[in-house]
């Protein structure tokens, strides 16, 4: 929806765009629950899918919107980060709020008991569709009378408007960072689980052996979840200080900072720690901590990449929620953990991160190819 997403922001403009996106929220909600009704594992796929196409229309309007509303520069970093740091305090508490709602998982568990937190959602998304509503929002970046009658006479289309954006050599390079930034957000935590559940186990489903960073499937889930958590806080400290500090100097020194934890984390000894009553392997405390380098990253890397971008910021919006599909290289860094191991496989995190690193001090310089 990435492309379409634009398109529409473009032509209809920020609000009616974030109305559309709001709307179809509440669709798939709306079909998910359904499906808990009727049982019916194939709807409930069609309402996530409907849902998915929100979230990135969502995603494609607020960013650049927020980036609009500060101005762009620092001041655009700030109101962008508190923006993804409200995006992750309602990812943190949703699994939170799903299982106070569900309670333990047995054989007769059924979807259903998720009901009250999908009305819930749906009464979220029609909430805010009266406040956008209701709400005066500028649109700068949408399409003039010129620009549509060109559009209809057949001077511009898609492609050209697709080709156009892409000649700011900051913007594709900055596309590419988002690209590389989703392998290392997802990658990182995702790896940590694996190291601290790697296990063999016989035909009845009894462990054999255990990995050296083995502590269960239970602390695991504890300690990756404060990854989560501390890229909630980074969010939340890059929305207090983005009004001063640019997005190029907070990306380059959370790239370099994660380098270094990473780095770390596959070189300590192989021990365990004690923290809050939760013992795991030592190398996962650096692990956690790269949540504070990877929180502002997202925000950052569209604030750089969208400056001066005039007239094309809806396109490059969309182009970048296109990117999100850099997570098909999660399996590539699945392939590597099986070939080498799985803390070597953070080698890819930090080849992925250097680039990002190359982004924030070389790449982001604003610059229109010939």
């Amino acid at each position: 929806m990435g492309i379409p997403g634009g398109l529409i922001l473009k032509r209809k403009g920020y609000k009616f765009t974030a109305l559309a996106a709001v709307a179809v929220g509440f669709l798939g909600v709306g079909v998910q629950l359904v499906s808990g009704y009727i049982s019916s594992f194939p709807v409930y796929v069609l309402g996530a899918f409907i849902a998915g196409f929100s979230m990135c229309m969502l995603n494609l309007v607020t960013n650049p919107l927020l980036n609009t509303l500060g101005g762009g520069g620092k001041k655009g970093n700030q109101l962008v980060q508190f923006g993804c740091s409200l995006n992750s305090v309602g990812a943190t508490l949703s699994p939170a709020v799903l299982g106070w709602l569900i309670g333990e998982i047995t054989k007769d568990t059924a979807f259903i008991k998720a009901a009250p937190a999908l009305m819930i959602a749906m009464g979220i998304f029609a909430v805010a569709f009266v406040i956008v509503a209701l709400s005066k929002i500028p649109e700068p970046h949408m399409e003039t009378a010129e620009e549509k009658a060109a559009r209809l006479s057949g001077q511009t289309s898609v492609m050209k408007d697709i080709a156009e954006t892409l000649k700011f050599r900051h913007f594709t390079l900055g596309a590419l960072a988002i690209f590389f930034y989703i392998v290392i957000e997802v990658g990182v935590p995702s790896m940590g689980m694996l190291y601290m559940t790697d296990c063999v186990k016989d035909a009845a489903g009894e462990i054999t052996s255990k990995g050296p960073g083995y502590v269960g499937g239970a602390v695991a889930g504890v300690v990756c979840g404060a990854y989560w958590f501390l890229m909630m806080c980074g969010r939340l400290l890059g929305g207090v200080v983005g009004g001063k500090v640019s997005s190029r100097v907070q990306v380059s020194f959370l790239a370099s900072l994660g380098i270094v934890l990473l780095v770390t984390a596959m070189f300590v000894p192989v021990k365990m720690v004690t923290l809050f009553g939760y013992q795991f392997p030592l190398s996962m405390t650096f692990m956690v901590a790269v949540g504070l380098c990877t929180s502002v990253m997202w925000g950052g890397i569209f604030n750089m990449a969208a400056e001066g971008l005039g007239k094309y910021v809806p396109m490059g919006s969309g182009i970048f929620m296109a990117m999100v599909f850099g997570g098909i290289l999660i399996p590539v860094q699945g392939l590597i953990a099986d070939k080498v191991g799985i803390l070597n496989s953070y080698w890819l995190s930090i080849g992925l991160l250097a680039y990002v690193l190359f982004y924030a001090l070389i790449g982001s310089r604003v610059k229109k190819s010939a």
